[in-house]
């Protein structure tokens, strides 16, 4: 039986989504989004027959099988509550919701309807993390101990304003940026977050507002000229642009807890280049790129060399050139055959999206050390 989906979100995320669910065989039967005009020229443009700005009557009319959630972090509670109701599985990007009390209802409501889920923080996909993980798991840099993340986007501060700018519907960078390197560090040691702590700067006041603005991958195209044009109107920013964590984790290989420092600014240039680095007692592991992009170096014997992706990794990557649309293609590639009863890898669910809004909410917290374990 064809599994049939329906998708929440005309942007970026929600083609991404249906993209994907048609990579896993799914039949995308319908797309809802707020703006009338736009997911009516989105659908067509993917051929995807139905489409509304009203999801209740979308999950009512459709009864679909999957629901795929591309809307922003702040939309996301009740029609995944409703669709979780309707007996739907469920596929949902980061944040899964904007609290961690929130995000925990999700997860509640969804075991007890007996339905799948899926996380999207998937960057932890990428071909050299599968690389990193496979060489710290034969002892290639022995027992790991410290693990840095460091990176620095250089973001032009006048960005049109949306829902990145504002906490209450799924913004900063707690939420968008280092939720995928937390996972990328935790795919890659397989390991727990035992302590989190840290602080974060919320670099803007204000955002310019822009109409025209949909999708969130070309709202650079939007941005104005000068701060000083008199004819900009202004929105407050509350939303966390940089951020500085400490972690104690939990891994397999290490008889101590392993440090992680995850540093991040989305304001400020670089001078190096981005990178994620795991040390270990014998070696270590150097990924360039802030989500670990390649290519990856190995210290060992005194010196660093490149390593090669194994073919073996290269085959099981879908043949697509963007990473996130790749990512999110694997991770619905495992999720849809959980759903259908076929052998997968594990994935991340729900329970992962809430563990991951405790995290962020202890950091802007900014109460010291939480433990979880």
């Amino acid at each position: 039986m064809t599994l049939r989906a329906l998708i929440l979100g005309s942007g970026f995320a929600g083609q991404g989504h249906t993209k994907a669910l048609r990579d896993a065989g799914v039949e995308v039967v319908g797309m809802v989004s707020r703006t009338a005009d736009v997911v009516a020229r989105v659908a067509a443009d993917l051929n995807i027959p139905y489409h509304n700005t009203d999801w209740e009557a979308a999950l009512t009319e459709l009864q679909p099988d999957i629901v795929a959630i591309g809307t922003p972090g702040g939309a996301h509670v009740e029609p995944i509550l409703a669709a979780v109701q309707h007996g739907c599985h469920v596929f949902c990007d980061k944040p899964l919701a904007t609290t961690a009390d929130e995000a925990k209802q999700l997860y509640l409501a969804a075991m007890a309807a007996g339905v799948k889920t899926a996380y999207a923080a998937s960057y932890r996909y990428m071909p050299c993390v599968y690389l990193a993980k496979e060489l710290v798991a034969q002892g290639a840099i022995g027992e790991p101990q410290e693990v840095e993340c460091i990176s620095h986007f250089n973001l032009n501060p006048l960005i049109p304003f949306g829902w990145s700018h504002r906490l209450d519907t799924g913004g900063g960078r707690l939420n968008n940026n280092f939720v995928h390197k937390l996972s990328v560090v935790q795919h890659v040691l397989d390991c727990e977050v035992l302590a989190i702590n840290g602080t974060t700067r919320s670099d803007l006041d204000r955002a310019p507002i822009v109409s025209g603005v949909h999708n969130f991958k070309k709202r650079r195209n939007f941005i104005p000229e000068s701060a000083d044009d008199p004819t900009l109107e202004w929105a407050e920013s509350d939303a966390d642009w940089s951020y500085t964590v400490l972690a104690k984790l939990n891994a397999p290989q290490a008889n101590k807890p392993v440090s992680a420092l995850f540093n991040h600014s989305g304001l400020q240039p670089r001078f190096h280049d981005n990178y994620m680095t795991f040390y270990g007692s014998d070696g270590a592991i150097h990924i360039e790129g802030h989500y670990g992009h390649g290519p990856l170096h190995l210290y060992k014997d005194g010196a660093w060399q490149i390593v090669p992706i194994p073919d073996h990794i290269m085959r099981d990557q879908p043949e697509i050139d963007e990473p996130t649309q790749r990512n999110w293609n694997i991770l619905m590639r495992e999720f849809v055959a959980d759903i259908r009863g076929e052998s997968h890898e594990p994935y991340q669910t729900f329970e992962d999206g809430w563990h991951y809004q405790e995290i962020v909410g202890a950091i802007l917290a900014g109460n010291g050390w939480m433990t979880f374990v």
